[in-house]
């Protein structure tokens, strides 16, 4: 990243945060010519891009979707200038208001319109020949004449019945999907899903072969040669595109911050990121962002991925997630003894692990050196049993081992 683009967009967030963003489609907005359009009034470059399946087009790596409470047509402003040209919505989103979202903004750049690949889903639960209907509601909602890609919402036996499984080796749908395509009316269909037989649904479409394109939940930490691998190859292979979605479920809490990443200059959310993309059966992720901040960690892990993540990366990053521990105790009387009868810093030391994991301090190694070497030093210390008596069972073993891992 050169230097002109870093402080443009330093300016840039500092511009767009200090403007509120309406929750609403219903509220006054007033214009953000600093946020969403920079100074030579025209849009930022579209982020790294990827083939979407064999008759895709290429798509950014980041897909703007879900159901985000920051939604308004100046927030798909802000994510336009960040280089994201894939929206993705619903039906269901936001009470229906996030496909009107969309209608706003592109009745103010119509002109955009050629350049956005835009998605939407419905629930087709009488059977997939619903969709031939559904499809112009969607249109009318998205204030568009056509959709890039057309979604079946979250396929699966729960919604759609036991037969759900089937449908993308099914007739019926593959004739659905043709009769869509040729009216023009989308130029590709396929479905999500995040349902417990995901696999029996991907092995489907893979065995049917008509299916464009799968939104899929998604996780790098899958084992190599697993029924879950297998099937995302048969998609692959079968030239359907795939979106990860869900990647970032499980990293709500993790720390903001490891080792293995600040030598990448990335947080350990940016590191998840990459670690998406470092499968390249994935064209994109599908990602609910929420603020400008994450929007700036989102597109900034895409711009700056360069090729896969090595495998113990992803291992310790994989470590990170799953473990998802408690740094601090509230405060109990065991451990406040404990603290009054010792000279060993634990409290201080789960603090500053504390904030390098969770808040991204990294100044937090200079605080950890700063305590004598005495108040560091658990030798002659039974932290099990501190462990034990603590009333909120905080693992300062553990603790002390990933301090003397972060700022040794």
């Amino acid at each position: 990243m050169n230097t002109a683009t870093s402080t443009s967009r330093r300016n840039f967030l500092k511009s767009t945060l200090a403007v509120p963003v309406a929750l609403t489609l219903g509220q006054s907005l007033q214009p953000m010519a600093s946020a969403a359009t920079p100074a030579s009034g025209k849009s930022g470059g579209p982020l790294p891009m990827r083939k979407l399946g064999k008759i895709g087009p290429e798509v950014t790596l980041i897909s703007l979707g879900g159901m985000m409470g920051a939604m308004s047509p100046d927030y798909l402003d802000i994510a336009w200038s960040m280089g994201i040209r894939y929206f993705d919505t619903a039906d269901c989103y936001l009470k229906g208001q996030s496909e009107k979202i969309i209608a706003a903004w592109l009745a103010k750049y119509p002109e955009r319109r050629k350049e956005l690949f835009l998605v939407s889903k419905d629930h087709p639960r009488k059977g997939p020949e619903e969709l031939l209907e559904m499809i112009d509601r969607r249109l009318a909602a998205c204030g568009t004449d056509y959709l890039d890609l057309f979604f079946v919402h979250g396929l699966g036996p729960k919604e759609y019945g036991s037969d759900a499984v089937n449908w993308p080796k099914n007739d019926n749908f593959k004739k659905v999907i043709e009769q869509i395509k040729a009216s023009g009316k989308a130029k590709m269909v396929g479905f999500s899903c995040h349902d417990g037989t995901l696999v029996e649904c991907l092995n489907s479409a893979a065995e049917g072969g008509f299916v464009d394109a799968i939104m899929l939940k998604y996780t790098p930490f899958f084992t190599p040669g697993d029924a879950f691998d297998k099937a995302v190859s048969a998609c692959h292979n079968a030239g359907i595109g795939l979106v990860a979605m869900k990647t970032m479920r499980s990293a709500g809490d993790v720390p903001a911050r490891i080792p293995e990443f600040d030598k990448l200059g990335l947080t350990t959310h940016q590191g998840l990121l990459q670690a998406v993309y470092s499968d390249p059966r994935i064209s994109a992720i599908c990602s609910a962002i929420n603020n400008v901040a994450e929007m700036e960690a989102n597109t900034t892990a895409a711009r700056e991925f360069k090729g896969p993540l090595k495998m113990a990366d992803v291992q310790a990053l994989k470590q990170t997630v799953m473990a998802n521990r408690r740094t601090m105790c509230p405060g109990c009387p065991s451990c406040d003894a404990f603290a009054a009868a010792t000279g060993f810093a634990f409290l201080d030391i789960s603090r500053f692990v504390t904030y390098y994991e969770q808040d991204g301090f990294l100044d937090a190694r200079e605080l950890y050196h700063a305590l004598p070497a005495e108040n560091r030093d658990p030798a002659r210390l039974d932290l099990a049993a501190l462990r034990d008596g603590c009333a909120f069972q905080t693992d300062y073993p553990e603790i002390i081992r990933r301090a003397n891992r972060y700022f040794a």
